[in-house]
């Protein structure tokens, strides 16, 4: 077969393929727009992150993350949309373009970021695990706890916690080992054990919504092992990834520079050039992640820099009281931190 057979049909070839090939694929940002609501899959069941109010609306750090990136992307937040997903069932609807974004305390691991088909994002809250004990105690440390009795859910990275800690301090325990989770905080809450091990948040959850009292128990200053938690999108798709990232890095950068939602109009004003290029007074940093100059602007006045999101559904106004620990500023002893604005 001579070269100019064999080119010819290579150019047929690459034709038939070429017709055959699927019409440009519509980005997630494309169809957020045309759709004009972003659907965000969220666990509505742990209070403090995602869950009903009394009158039915959407609460929680995880549900204000949907509504920034609806803030960011539309210009509105009330423009979130929220389905319910399971531990089950979350990873498959984002997989199957069910939802634009997972917002649901999807712990990022090794594992999961490389099988998926999924890219995690920033975390939005740091955590691990920690020990929870009655205030009458009179502990303030893991070292205070030689003897006593420990709540234990078997086969759970807190039971590897649990004896790893009691022995690392030369201190002893005697396990009470329950399978149901909420067997376990009735059972604990009803004085049957000491401590109550668990992720600090899962914890502050329990504690909120099981105890009968909540202001009778404490949650020791110490955390142990990694467990962060934050976003996820789907592969494939820079620009949407790009959108959700920087999407949390200004809400962490407005509460550095300390533009909230009740300041931010008069930030705009400002003379220091990371708040205005960070609120796209100048320059054109939404246009490379294909937004409006103001995303970020949009962002903070319709729902807060993190700190606010932080405090109304995590911090001391909220029924969890969780402290801010690793979920502080960089420059206040914490993980968080956001890359520069420029």
């Amino acid at each position: 077969m001579g070269y100019k057979t064999i080119f010819a049909i290579a150019i047929s070839a690459g034709t038939v393929l070429g017709a055959a090939a699927p019409a440009h694929a519509q980005s997630t940002l494309e169809t957020v727009r045309n759709r004009d609501k972003v659907i965000c899959g969220a666990n509505g069941g742990r209070p403090g992150f995602s869950g009903l109010d009394s009158r039915g609306q959407w609460q929680g750090i995880d549900a204000d993350i949907c509504r920034a990136i609806a803030a960011a992307t539309l210009g509105d937040a009330s423009k979130a949309e929220f389905q319910k997903v399971s531990s089950q069932t979350r990873f498959t609807a984002l997989q199957t373009s069910e939802v634009d974004v997972l917002t649901a305390n999807v712990s990022w691991t090794l594992t999961r970021d490389s099988s998926l088909g999924l890219d995690f994002v920033a975390p939005i809250f740091y955590d691990g695990q920690g020990f929870m004990v009655p205030k009458e105690l009179g502990v303030s440390t893991v070292r205070d706890l030689d003897g006593a009795t420990v709540c234990i859910e078997p086969g759970s990275t807190s039971e590897k916690v649990v004896s790893d800690v009691f022995r690392a301090n030369g201190i002893s325990y005697t396990p009470v080992v329950i399978e149901d989770r909420k067997e376990l905080n009735n059972a604990f809450f009803s004085g049957r054990c000491d401590v109550h091990v668990q992720s600090t948040s899962g914890l502050s959850s329990g504690r909120a919504t099981a105890a009968s009292n909540p202001d009778d128990y404490v949650i020791l200053p110490e955390v142990f092992g990694k467990d962060p938690m934050g976003p996820v999108v789907r592969q494939g798709d820079a620009q949407w990834r790009d959108i959700v990232n920087w999407t949390i890095y200004g809400l962490v950068a407005a509460e550095e520079f300390g533009v909230t939602s009740s300041n931010v109009d008069e930030m705009l004003k400002s003379d220091e050039a990371d708040i205005r290029r960070l609120l796209g007074v100048e320059g054109e940093l939404g246009a490379t992640l294909g937004l409006s100059n103001d995303w970020v602007y949009q962002i903070v006045k319709q729902v807060g820099n993190y700190g606010e999101m932080f405090e109304r559904s995590l911090g001391a106004g909220s029924p969890l009281k969780l402290e801010r620990g690793l979920n502080a500023q960089w420059n206040q002893g914490g993980l968080l931190y956001a890359p520069p604005f420029n």
